[in-house]
């Protein structure tokens, strides 16, 4: 599954700074490289159903055995092992003679630094391969999952040089003879080998990271069904970035695949939209999902049009951008794979009757397309009415409870139905900007 850059951002999927994200949520890595292949893993999901299958027994292995995750590895391992084979040590050939005989004075008391920085690289490559061992003897277990088990497997491979025991017997009253040709041979031999180490530990490292979130939130697994039919089946779904989320409970399927969504602006269909896309990401990645339970088939992709931006540059207005983010969404659904198209509230950029006319037109063309799942929320109640006895469309609302010409409360729950509600009035009323506008200056 695919997901370009307006959707992540549309579903805030990544920040600057992580919080606020969902991001955020699910780095549990040990270490910044397996925070980086968490963020490539996320911005390229599993491109297959049996990948993806593969990829949620992986992270369901990990929510059962977390103990195996090795203690010994922590992010400072990894920026040692980058420092290490980063300097240069400007040597030729090995250290012989009578560089060994007073090495260990010259180095100790001349030159503390890279005494130090020898002795203490070396060591952070005896703990990060100590740790991979640590988990490249999972191989022995029957439970492993198959990726899994493959990746580990290539780990295993790394590990097996003529310099790796050496490494292993290192400790604080190790030689400086034995630590200067140490250093010498790693540098030359091992760079390649403890480079792809790094990849293989970084991969798996964002993979249990995955687990972790997944525990964490006490979120469920999906259950993933292939692409041979569009289902999306949620029960108790909620936002996960939300304090105290209202949990939503929906089902599309195919010719039952499109949904129209009303309310009063505020009243939470947005959210809804985006706690769906996000679920439907999360599932994709192969984890668990904060919903109780999700039945979902594969998607090629989640595509949104949420808040398209005009570009002042290219002198594109507001609603031109809307209607270029609807053609790529119209070329999208001309490739094969079922996709989740989230459309909230389309054409703003216009006025109203402009905005009726595209929108209805665009349902139209939609209904085309009876094997992709599609919600599109509308504050134009005409286009729902327009569309209300087509036994395709589910149709939902959220409801708001008046009380009074100015009260009002949003409880965010969905129901079935259209809305008849429009509060714009009664919102200008409670917020003063009508008494404001209308009282004479002193």
């Amino acid at each position: 599954m695919q997901s370009d850059k307006t959707t992540l951002k549309d579903l805030s999927v990544f920040a600057a700074d992580d919080n606020g994200s969902i991001f955020g949520l699910l780095a549990h890595t040990t270490t910044q490289a397996g925070k980086d292949m968490l963020r490539k893993h996320i911005i390229s999901p599993p491109e297959s159903y049996e990948h993806l299958q593969q990829m949620q027994d992986v992270v369901k292995f990990f929510t059962k055995n977390t103990e195996v995750w090795p203690a010994v590895i922590t992010n400072g391992t990894l920026v040692m092992i980058d420092k290490f084979f980063d300097a240069a040590d400007g040597q030729a050939s090995p250290p012989a003679g009578i560089n060994l005989i007073l090495g260990r004075y010259l180095q100790k008391w001349l030159n503390k630094n890279e005494y130090f920085f020898t002795q203490f690289s070396l060591s952070h490559i005896a703990d990060f391969l100590k740790g991979c061992k640590q988990l490249t003897q999972l191989l022995e277990r029957t439970d492993l999952p198959q990726m899994l088990r493959r990746e580990l497997e290539l780990a295993e491979q790394e590990t097996k040089h003529r310099l790796t025991e050496e490494l292993l017997q290192l400790n604080k009253d190790t030689p400086y003879r034995d630590l200067a040709l140490l250093n010498f041979k790693v540098r030359r031999e091992m760079k390649h080998n403890i480079l792809r180490l790094v990849l293989h530990y970084s991969r798996i490292d964002a993979w249990q990271s995955m687990a972790r979130a997944t525990l964490l939130h006490n979120w469920n697994f999906p259950e993933l069904l292939p692409p041979t039919s569009s289902v999306l089946d949620v029960q108790a779904l909620s936002h996960p970035l939300l304090q105290q989320p209202i949990p939503y409970t929906i089902s599309l399927k195919d010719n039952q695949n499109f949904l129209i969504l009303t309310g009063a602006n505020m009243s939470g269909k947005t959210t809804f939209m985006r706690a769906l896309g996000v679920g439907a990401l999360l599932a994709h990645l192969g984890m668990g999902v904060p919903a109780s339970a999700m039945r979902i088939s594969f998607l090629q992709s989640v595509i949104t049009n949420m808040h398209v931006e005009d570009n002042l540059i290219k002198g594109e207005s507001y609603f031109f951008a809307e209607v270029l983010r609807m053609k790529l969404t119209a070329q999208q659904l001309q490739q094969k794979g079922a996709l989740l198209v989230l459309m909230d509230e389309l054409f703003k950029g216009t006025n109203v009757h402009d905005a009726y006319e595209c929108t209805k037109a665009v349902i139209e063309g939609l209904l085309n397309h009876p094997h992709h799942l599609m919600i599109l929320s509308t504050h134009l109640h005409e286009v729902a009415q327009h569309f209300s006895s087509n036994t395709s469309i589910n149709f939902a609302y959220f409801t708001t409870q008046m009380a009074g010409d100015e009260q009002f409360h949003f409880t965010y729950e969905l129901k079935k139905g259209i809305s008849n509600d429009r509060i714009g009035y009664r919102i200008l009323q409670k917020e003063g900007v009508l008494s404001l506008l209308q009282a004479h200056k002193a």
